[in-house]
């Protein structure tokens, strides 16, 4: 059932801001939780990634910020990839095209990010 929620998340996201081309949502161990990505674009891959660079993320924001890891983007020619902390134990990974405005992305992914960590939290048996 989360898994359906996240997916209509990412595709709700997806039709609120210009350029972004898709996303995805991953535990903090790798696994692949929903995706809504373009073709010929590997979930599984992109997944493992984000899961790494949520990792070394909260390495540095422990170390050298002194606080919880909230987001990251990386600007390429091509576009971008932001990564949003869902929770403690999973990220929001998204990939615009480069004519994305990045302002726009955070006001509409940041509240997504916090939906996202609050039903994976409430499907998480305690």
């Amino acid at each position: 059932m989360t898994d359906d929620l996240v997916l209509a998340e990412l595709r709700a996201l997806r039709d609120r801001v210009p350029h972004l081309r898709g996303g995805l949502v991953a535990t903090c161990d790798g696994f692949l939780v929903a995706a809504d990505l373009p073709e010929g674009v590997e979930p599984d891959h992109v997944a493992a990634l984000t899961a790494t660079e949520l990792s070394l993320s909260n390495r540095f924001a422990d170390i050298v910020c002194e606080g919880d890891f909230q987001e990251v983007v990386i600007r390429c020619t091509g576009g971008h990839l932001a990564i949003y902390a869902c929770g403690p134990r999973a990220a929001l990974a998204l990939l615009t095209g480069p004519e994305a405005l990045i302002g726009h992305l955070h006001l509409e992914a940041r509240p997504t990010a916090l939906a996202i960590a609050g039903a994976m939290a409430a499907a998480t048996p305690a």
